[in-house]
């Protein structure tokens, strides 16, 4: 007998080989009619599988966060035999899911186009309403070669050929139409139901490689419920009215060129927004005791070799070539954690100097293909709030929970209060013993528990030197994006010889904590645009207020406006041109400025001006001393508000 324990801490004994249908049936017919899949020992099986040993069971129903898979998975099945019913002889190669979704890559002489959608959507629903069961096979490798070699299925038996020798080699029918798949699967083609969605097409080569044939990629989207499509159908919505790249060009913030493939070329206005946020970071680093530090970009590459960088990070890294008056090869720097070590070793220290916080606007270069280059949410050139901190074994936890506490107070200042955590463990491919690894993730915990906030685990996704913690932010429109970082490492100033005096007179290799709050300050910038679409708050705009004329003869006027303004502090610049004043407003609202000052010869008799802000119908007039000093008031940065109210 085998011995299975449920949920709920209930044991039950077996026979060996009864299914998990079986199971679910003999507790109650109606479980069995809910259940679409079950876990054994946490892994996804199909309900059909036979179990021949002891193991934790759960039923999964397809409400179940983990049926969500599944139901992309079938939908991606079911496309395939809707295409190979209506298009027949078209290949079909391989079908994951994917995130938000899944694909499946097709092989005809003709390529499909999103004007194939509306028959494919509905062959697609012709075939879940016939509620078809989800049934697996185990055949012979060479059965199945001969059987996908007999349908013309070419594809299909060179991928028989990848499946490692003693691996079973599964098949899933689906009535009569069957595929080569891992699985699992749910139980019939009607657990995938109606809220899916094909959404776009694209060309991808076999296999990865453009020696191959080029394939039809078909991209399409599955939810458990048509609320859950159409919330997801909304945010892609927003996202496209947001897309930070548009934005960028309506702001006159940024633009790209392929003379520099993943390189900002910053515009004016951008410049400011992106030295706004280096003076905020700036701000609130000073205020924590960091000192601020510059390190050079081109380095020998024996420190890399030395860090170790070289053997696990050498294909994202851009290296010189030899000069014939210097033999040496050179590495632009792809991070800053070994040129600040270099400055900790500059110098001898001591526990007493210790915490010691170095800090560095550093501009890095990583080399990221082509095809994943995305605007400023994915560059090769980026500037990172990098900072080291250098501590003892038993300052871990208590400066992890500081900075843990200063990144939050950070995001809070920018609009983002849903902040979730991630506590990512040792990755395979690391260094150091699993001693060292304990001793770094046992202090992480302990900062997080001390912290109260809730966290998740992001098992074996640590940095290569140590574990971490990564901050998701969640923004306007409920999508996430990885910011900030906090790295334990225990290895990395060992490797390079950094060394403090101990109380006792010993050398002792301090631990190292990576700190990034921003991350990539491009990065975040592509964030904050498409989270407030563009509409961002005073104290971030590159121009705060824009005076607009409506006749010349308020031009004077309008100038000294502008000198005041500027005196104040503020961002402020002036519209004169001789156009009328519904275009200035429609223009400028286009380019996201957040008040506009319009003045005729009314304002500049009386000294005022009429105010129009961004997004809003209604205009009001305001004594000009009045307007500007709400000005000053609105456009204060957070922290510096924060200051000067506790004075």
């Amino acid at each position: 007998m085998i011995t299975l324990t449920f949920p709920d801490g209930a044991r039950r004994q077996y026979a060996p080989g009864t299914t998990g249908f079986e199971i679910a049936k003999g507790i109650s017919p109606s479980l069995a009619k809910r259940t679409v899949a079950m876990a054994l020992d946490g892994m996804l099986a199909d309900l059909s599988d036979r179990i021949e040993r002891d193991a934790k069971i759960e039923f999964v129903t397809r409400d179940d966060p983990r049926a969500l898979e599944l139901i992309r998975h079938d939908c991606a099945h079911v496309l395939a035999e809707a295409v190979q019913t209506l298009w027949p002889g078209t290949q079909v190669t391989i079908g994951p899911v994917i995130e938000n979704g899944f694909y499946y890559d097709f092989f005809r002489n003709e390529a499909f186009s999103p004007e194939d959608f509306p028959a494919i959507e509905k062959k697609m629903r012709e075939i879940i309403a016939k509620d078809k069961p989800f049934t697996k096979e185990v055949w012979s490798r060479e059965d199945t070669k001969q059987v996908f070699a007999d349908r013309g299925e070419n594809f299909k038996v060179e991928l028989v050929d990848t499946i490692p020798a003693g691996e079973p080699i599964k098949i899933y029918k689906q009535g009569d139409w069957f595929d080569l798949c891992r699985g699992p699967h749910m139980t019939l083609t009607g657990k995938v139901g109606s809220a899916f969605k094909l959404m776009k097409v694209a060309g991808a080569y076999w296999r990865g490689d453009s020696r191959n044939p080029m394939l039809t990629r078909i991209y399409g989207t599955a939810w458990p419920d048509q609320a859950q499509l159409d919330q997801y159908l909304h945010q892609l919505e927003e996202a496209e009215k947001r897309d930070h790249r548009r934005l960028g060009r309506e702001m006159d913030l940024f633009h790209f060129q392929e003379d520099a493939p993943g390189a900002v070329f910053w515009h004016a206005k951008g410049w400011t927004l992106f030295e706004t946020l280096v003076a905020y970071m700036r701000r609130r680093q000073q205020e924590a005791g960091y000192l601020e530090v510059n390190t050079p970009q081109l380095i020998d590459s024996s420190l890399w070799v030395a860090s170790g960088h070289m053997e696990k990070f050498r294909e994202m890294m851009f290296l010189t070539e030899k000069h014939e008056d210097d033999e040496r090869v050179y590495t632009i720097k792809p991070m800053n954690c070994p040129g600040h070590i270099q400055i900790f070793k500059n110098g001898l220290k001591s526990y007493r100097d210790l915490p010691l916080k170095i800090a560095e606007f550093g501009k890095v270069h990583r080399f990221e293909p082509s095809g994943a280059l995305h605007g400023l949410l994915r560059v090769r050139a980026f500037t990172q709030d990098d900072a080291h901190i250098f501590i003892t074994e038993e300052q871990i936890a208590e400066q992890t929970l500081a900075i843990n506490n200063q990144l939050l107070s950070i995001y809070s200042d920018f609009g983002f209060d849903d902040v979730r955590i991630k506590f990512s463990d040792r990755p395979s491919k690391r260094l150091g013993d699993d001693a060292v690894w304990d001793k770094a993730e046992a202090a992480l915990k302990l900062a997080l528990e001390k912290s109260g906030r809730p966290w998740t685990l992001n098992e074996g996704e640590g940095a290569f030197y140590g574990p971490k913690l990564e901050y998701v932010l969640r923004d306007a429109i409920g999508r996430d994006w990885q910011c900030g970082t906090i790295q334990v490492d225990l290895n990395l100033p060992g490797r390079l010889g950094a060394f403090y005096i101990a109380p006792s007179g010993e050398k002792v290799v301090p631990v190292m904590l990576h700190r990034a709050m921003f991350g990539s300050l491009e990065r975040f910038i592509g964030i904050l645009v498409e989270h407030y679409a563009g509409h961002l708050p005073l104290w971030l705009a590159p121009i705060q207020a824009r005076v607009c004329t409506i006749t010349s003869d308020a031009d004077s006027y309008a100038s000294d406006l502008v000198q005041a303004a500027t005196r104040a502090g503020l961002r402020v610049d002036a519209d004169l041109r001789n156009e009328k004043i519904t275009y200035k407003v429609r223009e400028h609202s286009l380019a996201k400025i957040p008040l506009l000052l319009v003045v005729g010869k009314k304002e500049s008799a009386e000294r005022s001006v009429s105010i129009r802000r961004l997004g809003s119908p209604e205009q009001k007039s305001m004594a000009w001393e009045d307007a500007l000093a709400m000005l000053r008031a609105e456009s204060g940065p957070p922290d510096v508000k924060r200051l000067q109210e506790a004075a």
